[in-house]
């Protein structure tokens, strides 16, 4: 069942070219995929590309200059409306995206004290904390008190907090040693297992995508040219030949 849908979407900005003289440069041209209920899709790419604006996009942070983004059926912002909390994001910079002055408690509280949410609100963020691997001990530690890897399992515990259908994960990992990464792909893969969830996987590293996606696809110059299978964690049944 198709669960998110990606419909000719393009995105054009204008820039400032001189003196009543206006260029518009084009990011995004007629991207159109589609995400099934329950499968991680990996969108990879080279810096500016367009990964970025695209997530964004179907983030509902930003409108396509055409084309739609529908999520079971109807548009991003209305199902969002309709389905407070089943959207969350993981962003690649953990540090900036965690208010330094909270506790890892306040941390992960933020989005169900957002939505009205706080029954056994200390139960229910312990319960987060063992999900991704972290000791009760961290809970009234603040961002700088814990490791990088540390850090970004808080993150992915906020992600999680409203039990979301669909994560952006918008390179999540690339600021990680490539140990940790591997920790945190074992734990996206076991949660994504245990809560049933759709990931959106936005990366640069195509050995990453292939381990944790069941498709890959391949954004170039703001434009979709190859989608790929995986299986085990090797990429299969390429649609094109542009990369090989």
């Amino acid at each position: 069942m198709m669960f998110v849908q990606v419909e000719n979407l393009s995105k054009s900005y204008y820039k400032d070219g001189g003196f009543l003289k206006k260029e518009k440069t084009e990011i995004l041209n007629g991207i159109q995929f589609f995400i099934k209920k329950g499968e991680c899709l990996g969108l990879i790419g080279e810096s500016g590309s367009g990964k970025s604006t695209l997530s964004r996009m179907i983030l509902g942070l930003e409108k396509p200059t055409k084309g739609e983004v529908k999520i079971e059926g109807v548009s991003v912002s209305k199902w969002m409306k309709n389905n407070k909390g089943k959207m969350s994001v993981v962003f690649q910079d953990y540090t900036s995206s965690v208010n330094p002055h909270f506790t890892i408690r306040n941390i992960i509280a933020e989005p169900l004290a957002a939505w009205g949410d706080s029954k056994n609100l200390d139960e229910r963020i312990n319960v987060l904390l063992a999900k991704v691997g972290l000791p009760h001990a961290v809970i009234h530690k603040y961002p700088h008190e814990l490791s990088g890897g540390q850090l970004q399992r808080v993150c992915i515990a906020r992600a999680i907090s409203t039990e979301p259908e669909f994560i952006v994960l918008d390179e999540a990992i690339s600021s990680l040693d490539v140990s940790v990464q591997a920790q945190i792909l074992e734990l996206l893969r076991s949660l994504q297992n245990e809560m049933n969830m759709t990931y959106l996987f936005v990366a640069h590293d195509l050995q990453a995508v292939a381990n944790l996606c069941d498709c890959i696809l391949f954004l170039y110059r703001g434009k979709i040219v190859d989608r790929r299978e995986t299986i085990d964690g090797y990429h299969v049944r390429s649609r094109s030949f542009i990369f090989s």
